[in-house]
C-alpha cells in the first residue's frame, strides 16, 4: 500500500482504493447538515469496518446560546481497530491546533484554522487502520452544539502492516514547578515584583545560575511507551507572574529516548529555539512546520498571558523502540511557575498502556487574563 501520494511529486500516480467520506449532511435531503449534541451527551461522527486510512478531517461548531471556552468542553475521540481505549482523547480545539479555547486563522501542513476567525478546523494528518476506526464527540458544555463535519478516508482491500496508529494526547500543569521559589531566591533576585524588573539578565545569576541536570521536573509533552515515532506539539504558555526580561522562555527541550538518562540524546537550547522561532518573539506568524499563533503581549507588559505555538516534525520524525519522554523546562531550570497546556502527536504500533486520561472540564478551562496585562 503506498501511502506516498501527499505532494504535487506524486500526484500523478494512480493507486486502488475507494475515496469515501463521514460527514454531518442531512440525511432527510434537507439543509440541516450538522448534528446536534446536546449538552452531556457523546454523538459517534461515524464508524468504519476494514482497512484505510484517513485523509482530512474539517470541523466547525457554535454553541446555542453561545458558550465561552466552547472548543475546551467539546472533546474528540478516535478509535482504532476495535480498541476499548481511544488514541486521540483530545479538547477539539486543541486537537486542531490551539489551546486555552482560542480560535485564529494559522495555517501549518498537518493542521489550519481558517477563515473566518478560526472558526473553520482542519487536519491533515494521515491515519491508516487495519480493522476499522471509530469517531466520537462528546459535549460536555453546558449548552447545545451544532457540530458539522466530513471525514475523508481511503478504503483498502487489505491492510497493511508496516503502518502505525496515529494517536494525540493532551496534558496540562498549572502551575509549573516554579523552582526559583523553592530555591529561596527573593523577589529581587529574579523579578517578582508589581514593578518591571531590574535584574541580573540572563545566565547572570540568581536562578540562572542553578543547573539543571536530570530533568526531573521539566514540562511533560509526551509520555509513551511502545515503538514508533513523535511527529510535533502544539504548546500554550500563560504567564501569569512577573519574571526577569517578562520573557517565559529559556527553558530547553529533552526528549528522553528508550528510557536513557540524562542528558538526553536531544538536548535543545531554549523554548523559542525548539518552535523554531529567536530572541524572545513578538510577532504571530504560522509555517508549514512551525509557527507563534499566539501573542498576547502588550506595552506593559511584554510576553503576558497566553502564548501559543507549535514545532510539527514532519520532515525530522523522533523516532523510539521502546519509549519516550517529550519534556521541556519551564524557564531555566524549571523556574517559573506559569500555566502550561499541549497536545502531542505521534504514531506507533504495540501501545502498552492508555494514553494520558483527560481530566475533567474545570481542569481544563483557562485562567482569566490578569487586569494588570493591560495596564501600565
Amino acid at each position: 500500500m503506498d501511502l506516498g501520494h501527499g505532494s504535487l511529486a506524486g500526484l500523478a500516480r494512480l493507486r486502488s482504493y475507494k475515496s469515501r467520506r463521514l460527514s454531518s449532511w442531512d440525511r432527510s435531503g434537507g439543509n440541516r447538515d450538522c448534528l446536534l449534541v446536546k449538552a452531556g451527551e457523546t454523538a459517534v461522527l461515524g464508524e468504519v469496518k476494514g482497512a484505510g486510512c484517513v485523509r482530512h478531517i474539517w470541523v466547525t461548531t457554535m454553541a446555542l446560546p453561545p458558550e465561552e471556552h466552547d472548543l475546551v468542553s467539546l472533546v474528540l475521540r478516535v478509535y482504532w481497530d476495535g480498541e476499548v481505549t481511544p488514541s486521540v482523547e483530545v479538547p477539539l480545539g486543541d486537537f486542531f491546533g490551539l489551546p486555552f479555547g482560542l480560535r485564529r486563522n494559522f495555517s501549518s501542513q498537518p493542521l489550519q484554522m481558517s477563515p473566518q476567525d478560526g472558526k473553520s478546523m482542519n487536519c491533515w494528518f494521515p491515519m491508516p487502520f487495519a480493522e476499522g476506526a471509530r469517531f466520537e464527540v462528546e459535549n460536555q458544555g453546558q449548552n447545545l452544539r451544532f457540530f458539522y463535519y466530513y471525514i475523508d478516508y481511503e478504503e483498502h482491500a487489505e491492510p497493511d502492516a508496516e503502518l502505525a496508529r496515529f494517536h494525540a494526547s493532551w496534558n496540562r500543569q498549572n502551575p509549573t514547578a516554579g523552582t526559583a521559589r523553592r530555591q529561596g531566591f527573593e523577589r529581587r533576585d529574579y523579578g517578582y515584583s508589581d514593578e518591571r524588573p531590574v535584574g541580573p539578565g540572563l545566565g547572570l545569576g540568581g536562578p540562572w545560575s542553578e543547573a539543571n541536570l536530570t530533568g526531573e521536573e521539566n514540562y511533560v509533552i509526551l509520555e509513551a511507551e511502545g515503538r514508533g515515532h513523535y511527529v510535533g506539539c502544539n504548546l500554550g504558555v500563560d504567564v501569569f507572574e512577573r519574571q526577569v526580561n517578562d520573557w517565559y522562555g529559556e527553558g530547553d527541550d529533552m526528549i528522553f529516548i528508550d528510557g536513557e538518562p540524562w542528558p538526553p540524546r536531544l538536548h535543545g537550547t531554549g523554548t523559542e529555539d525548539y518552535f523554531n522561532t529567536a530572541f524572545c518573539p513578538k510577532q504571530e506568524f504560522s509555517a508549514p512546520y512551525h509557527g507563534l499563533t499566539v501573542y498576547s503581549g502588550t506595552e506593559a507588559w511584554p510576553w503576558g498571558g497566553k502564548n501559543c505555538m507549535y514545532r510539527f516534525h514532519i520532515e525530522d520524525p523522533i523516532a523510539f523502540e521502546r519509549s519516550i519522554r517529550v519534556t521541556i523546562e519551564t524557564g531555566h531550570n524549571n523556574a517559573l511557575a506559569n500555566d502550561y497546556v499541549s497536545t502531542a502527536y505521534w504514531y506507533q504500533v504495540g501501545r502498552r498502556a492508555p494514553i494520558r486520561a483527560l481530566p475533567p472540564v474545570a481542569e481544563r478551562l483557562p485562567r482569566p487574563d490578569p487586569p494588570e496585562l493591560w495596564s501600565a
